[in-house]
């Protein structure tokens, strides 16, 4: 069966973007990008693609899940395309339609619909973000791939947006970078 996989982009504090959505604290290069590019180049969007040079075929993932605030990150600036490599959904109630052919609007209920699409042949499925979408699906997430970066923001958009029940969880990898990033790779259940 195919592994949902919370992997994502978090400050020392536990945030995954500003208030307003916005990354633009969270460092945009380092030596850490090296190893993210080699090991999952399927979850750069296809605007950073030829830039840097990624050319590999996907590693682990070949379906990506969104919430529509993540989804509004790219979308606002034209990219309503954001990952034409992998299978896209994004999951909103608000939306009447998706932006693009190539990304599926979900307007049903999250946690049902992913259930049923672990069970289908593929690749495992990046559940890319938002906090919101993570705590709805919380129940079906197998790894949690925290890129954690060397900055606290004090508030933002947390990891999980509402509480989830306290789980303990086996690590199965972590990478620590001389610029204080640092990789951690766990196993949930």
């Amino acid at each position: 069966m195919r592994k949902l996989i919370y992997y994502i982009a978090t400050t020392a504090d536990g945030f995954i973007a500003a208030e307003d959505g916005s990354f633009a604290a969270f460092p945009q290069a380092g030596e850490h990008f090296r190893d993210l590019i080699a090991d999952y180049p399927e979850t750069f969007p296809a605007q950073a693609r030829a830039p840097l040079g990624i050319t590999a075929p996907n590693q682990r993932f070949d379906t990506v899940l969104m919430g529509r605030a993540t989804y509004d990150v790219g979308a606002s600036v034209g990219l309503t395309n954001p990952y034409p490599h992998l299978a896209q959904y994004v999951f909103s109630r608000s939306m009447q339609r998706s932006a693009d052919p190539q990304v599926t609007l979900v307007s049903t209920e999250a946690l049902p619909f992913v259930q049923s699409l672990k069970q289908r042949p593929g690749r495992d499925i990046w559940l890319c973000g938002g906090g919101k979408l993570a705590a709805d699906l919380f129940a079906e997430i197998d790894e949690l791939i925290l890129k954690i970066n060397p900055l606290v923001l004090g508030q933002g958009l947390p990891l999980f947006a509402r509480a989830v029940p306290p789980t303990l969880m086996s690590l199965i990898e972590r990478k620590a970078y001389a610029n204080g990033y640092v990789r951690m790779h766990y196993a949930l259940r």
